[in-house]
Protein backbone atom coordinates (compact mmCIF):
# COMPACT_ATOMS: atom_id res chain seq x y z
CA UNK A 1 0.00 0.00 0.00
CA UNK A 2 1.39 3.38 -1.00
CA UNK A 3 1.59 6.04 1.62
CA UNK A 4 0.16 9.43 0.62
CA UNK A 5 2.67 12.24 0.80
CA UNK A 6 1.82 15.10 3.15
CA UNK A 7 2.21 18.40 1.36
CA UNK A 8 2.50 21.79 2.97
CA UNK A 9 1.46 25.01 1.28
CA UNK A 10 3.74 27.66 2.75
CA UNK A 11 2.36 31.16 3.10
CA UNK A 12 5.77 32.71 3.85
CA UNK A 13 8.79 32.57 1.57
CA UNK A 14 11.78 30.40 2.43
CA UNK A 15 13.70 33.58 3.23
CA UNK A 16 11.01 34.76 5.67
CA UNK A 17 10.81 31.36 7.35
CA UNK A 18 14.59 31.32 7.89
CA UNK A 19 14.54 34.85 9.30
CA UNK A 20 11.70 33.95 11.69
CA UNK A 21 13.55 30.85 12.80
CA UNK A 22 16.72 32.86 13.51
CA UNK A 23 14.71 35.38 15.54
CA UNK A 24 12.98 32.60 17.47
CA UNK A 25 16.30 30.96 18.37
CA UNK A 26 17.91 34.27 19.41
CA UNK A 27 14.94 35.11 21.66
CA UNK A 28 15.11 31.66 23.24
CA UNK A 29 18.86 32.09 23.79
CA UNK A 30 18.25 35.38 25.62
CA UNK A 31 16.12 33.53 28.18
CA UNK A 32 18.98 31.13 28.99
CA UNK A 33 21.63 31.84 31.63
CA UNK A 34 24.93 33.26 30.32
CA UNK A 35 27.47 30.64 29.31
CA UNK A 36 25.02 27.74 29.36
CA UNK A 37 25.27 25.01 26.77
CA UNK A 38 21.61 25.52 25.82
CA UNK A 39 22.29 29.20 25.04
CA UNK A 40 25.30 28.32 22.88
CA UNK A 41 23.33 25.72 20.95
CA UNK A 42 20.43 28.12 20.35
CA UNK A 43 22.82 30.82 19.11
CA UNK A 44 24.46 28.27 16.81
CA UNK A 45 21.06 27.38 15.33
CA UNK A 46 20.31 31.09 14.80
CA UNK A 47 23.63 31.55 12.96
CA UNK A 48 22.92 28.46 10.85
CA UNK A 49 19.55 29.89 9.80
CA UNK A 50 21.19 33.21 8.90
CA UNK A 51 23.91 31.43 6.92
CA UNK A 52 21.29 29.37 5.08
CA UNK A 53 19.50 32.61 4.22
CA UNK A 54 22.71 34.14 2.84
CA UNK A 55 23.46 31.02 0.79
CA UNK A 56 19.91 31.02 -0.56
CA UNK A 57 20.25 34.69 -1.59
CA UNK A 58 23.53 33.90 -3.33
CA UNK A 59 22.13 30.87 -5.14
CA UNK A 60 19.02 32.68 -6.31
CA UNK A 61 20.83 35.83 -7.43
CA UNK A 62 20.65 36.58 -11.17
CA UNK A 63 24.39 37.07 -11.51
CA UNK A 64 25.46 33.88 -9.76
CA UNK A 65 29.22 34.05 -9.36
CA UNK A 66 31.55 31.55 -7.69
CA UNK A 67 33.37 32.70 -4.55
CA UNK A 68 36.65 34.49 -5.30
CA UNK A 69 38.70 31.68 -3.73
CA UNK A 70 37.21 29.14 -6.16
CA UNK A 71 37.55 31.54 -9.06
CA UNK A 72 41.26 31.95 -8.38
CA UNK A 73 41.72 28.21 -7.98
CA UNK A 74 40.02 27.41 -11.30
CA UNK A 75 42.17 30.06 -13.03
CA UNK A 76 45.33 28.43 -11.67
CA UNK A 77 44.24 25.02 -12.90
CA UNK A 78 43.60 26.36 -16.40
CA UNK A 79 47.10 27.82 -16.53
CA UNK A 80 48.61 24.43 -15.65
CA UNK A 81 46.67 22.62 -18.36
CA UNK A 82 47.87 24.90 -21.16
Amino acid sequence: MLKKRNRVKHTATFEERLANEAIKFREAAERQPPGSLAKELLLRRARQAETASNINKWLSSPGLQPPKALENLSGQQRNRVR
